[in-house]
């Protein structure tokens, strides 16, 4: 029992900084994702900052009275496509 006794003493000696090693490198890997996670944390806060003012930029132009106004004139081009659409198939058929 000795024996063996002795021989664990020395194993568990070299196994000690073995195990502090291990201990900081893993500490650094949770650094380094500590790091990753809060500057994707940043990214996506600027990238919601920018979605929320084109939000409102989007429902000023909605509540906004020339909306009205702009989508009339938007469906009168519209309408005036389909038409020269039609008039040069007409031409093309005949």
């Amino acid at each position: 029992m000795e024996g063996v006794l002795a021989l664990l003493i020395p194993i568990f000696a070299l196994c000690i900084p073995m195990v502090a090693l291990w201990t900081k490198h893993l500490q650094k890997v949770a650094e380094i994702n500590a790091q990753a996670t809060a500057e994707k944390a940043a990214q996506y806060a600027t990238h919601n900052t920018e979605l929320e003012e084109r939000v409102r930029v989007l429902e000023r132009i909605v509540t906004d009275k020339g909306y009205d106004v702009a989508s009339q004139i938007e469906a009168l081009r519209d309408a005036r496509k389909v038409e020269a659409l039609l008039d040069n198939r007409e031409k093309e058929v005949r």
